[in-house]
C-alpha cells in the first residue's frame, strides 16, 4: 500500500465539477483581481469566523507582516514569537521592521503563556502565539497577559482553519490574525493565497490600503503601501471549500483517533494530545529514533515529513541575533525528534491503520 503524506488530487476530484465550472465563470467574465467573489469569500469567511471583518491578502507572510504594519509596529519594537514555528511566523516581524524575541514552547508545541511573561521588556509591543498543527494556544491566558501589559496580539492561524476553544475559533481572539491558504493547509486554495481577519473596523480600513498600494479610491493612494491581493480564482476556490471545511475537519479527526489508539503504550513515542478544538493540521509524533523511523516507513512506501528540522533561532538567516545552541532546549529537541505522519481529509482508514501497524513494527524490532 502507498499512503501519501498528503492527498491534494482527491480533494480536487470530490469537488471537481464545483471548480471547473468556476474557472469557466472566471474566464467567461474576465474579472480577475478584488472582484465579487473575493468580497463573497471575505464575508463569508468573516461569517465563519464569528469577526467583523477578513482582508485577502497574498500569501500567509503578508497577511502577518500587514497585520503588524497595520499596528505600527516596526523599528525599535519587539514582538513575542515561539521559538519553535514555521520560520514566517518570525520572518513577519523582520519584514515589519521590528525585532522577533523567540520563547519556549510547551509539550503541545505550543507558545508558553509563562514564558512569554518573562520576555516582556519595555521595547515589546505585541504577541504573536501560532496556533501549530491544528491546535489552538491557551489564549484566555495570553489575552490576559496582553491585557495587563498593554500589548497587542497577533494571531498566527495559518494552521488552524476550524481551530476553536470554548471561547472563539481561531482568528477571533486578538486584535487580528493571519491565515495561510497554502494548498496543503485545512483550508487551501490553488496556490498561494491568505487573509486577515479582525473586529477592528479602522484596522480593516487600514489593511484594505495596504494591500493595494494604499489605495481606497481608484489612482488615489492615501498611504504608502504595496500589492498583496487575494486573487478571483483562489478566492472562488476557497468559496467552495469552505463549505467543506468542518466536514473534512471531522475526517481529520477520525483519523487522529486511529492513530492515537493504534499507538498508544509504546515506549519512546510521544503522541500529541487530543482536545475537542483540535482540526489536525498535521498529526505529529516524537521519538528519539525519528530518522530511522522515517526511513523505514518510506521503505513501506508511507510519506512522512520532519516539521521542522532545524530551529530559527539556529538558522543563518537570524545569525545576527547570536542565540547560542541550548537557548531553547525543548524546541532544540523537538527539532530533533518530530515527525508528521500521513494526514488530510481524504487519507482512508485502512491506510492509516497501515501507517500505524508499520509504526509499532518498526518499535517491535528497534
Amino acid at each position: 500500500m502507498k499512503v501519501p503524506l498528503l492527498d491534494l488530487q482527491k480533494a480536487y476530484q470530490e469537488l471537481k465539477p464545483e471548480f471547473d465550472q468556476l474557472w469557466q465563470n472566471i474566464n467567461h467574465d474576465a474579472f480577475y483581481i478584488l472582484g465579487n467573489r473575493l468580497s463573497q469569500f471575505e464575508q463569508e469567511f468573516a461569517k465563519y469566523l464569528g469577526v467583523k471583518h477578513v482582508i485577502g491578502v497574498g500569501d500567509g507572510l503578508d497577511a502577518l507582516t500587514l497585520s503588524l504594519k497595520a499596528l505600527n509596529i516596526g523599528k525599535g519594537d519587539e514582538v513575542i514569537v515561539p521559538a519553535f514555528t514555521f520560520i514566517a511566523t518570525w520572518l513577519a516581524v523582520s519584514e515589519a521592521g521590528a525585532t522577533p524575541i523567540g520563547v519556549e514552547v510547551n509539550e503541545d508545541f505550543l507558545i508558553d503563556p509563562e514564558q512569554i511573561k518573562k520576555a516582556i521588556t519595555p521595547k515589546t509591543k505585541a504577541i504573536m502565539p501560532v496556533h501549530l498543527y491544528g491546535k489552538v494556544c491557551d489564549m484566555e491566558k495570553i489575552m490576559a497577559i496582553a491585557k495587563e501589559h498593554h500589548l497587542k496580539v497577533i494571531e498566527d492561524s495559518a494552521q488552524a482553519h476550524g481551530g476553536f476553544t470554548k471561547q472563539h475559533k481561531a482568528g477571533a481572539f486578538g486584535d487580528c490574525s493571519g491565515f495561510s491558504f497554502y494548498p496543503g493547509k485545512n483550508l487551501g486554495c490553488f496556490g498561494d493565497g491568505g487573509c486577515i481577519s479582525t473586529n477592528d473596523d479602522a484596522l480593516a480600513e487600514k489593511l484594505h490600503m495596504l494591500r493595494n498600494y494604499g489605495s481606497k479610491v481608484s489612482y488615489e493612494h492615501t498611504i504608502k503601501a504595496g500589492n498583496s491581493r487575494l486573487d478571483e480564482l483562489q478566492a472562488g476556490v476557497l468559496s467552495i471549500k469552505l463549505k467543506k471545511l468542518d466536514e473534512w475537519n471531522k475526517r481529520r479527526r477520525k483519523i487522529a483517533k486511529i492513530y492515537l489508539q493504534e499507538l498508544q503504550g509504546i515506549s519512546d513515542l510521544l503522541l500529541p494530545r487530543d482536545d475537542d478544538g483540535h482540526v489536525w493540521h498535521l498529526f505529529s509524533i516524537r521519538t528519539s529514533k525519528r530518522d530511522a523511523l522515517q526511513k523505514f516507513l518510506t521503505s513501506k512506501d508511507i510519506g512522512t515529513k520532519i516539521h521542522y528540522p532545524k530551529a530559527i533561532h539556529l538558522q543563518n538567516a537570524y545569525a545576527e541575533m547570536n542565540i547560542k545552541e541550548d537557548a531553547f532546549p525543548l524546541t532544540e529537541r523537538m527539532c530533533k525528534e518530530q515527525l508528521s505522519l500521513p494526514m488530510g481529509p481524504h487519507l482512508a482508514e485502512e491506510e492509516a491503520h497501515y501507517c500505524a501497524k508499520a509504526i509499532r513494527e518498526f518499535f517491535a524490532h528497534a
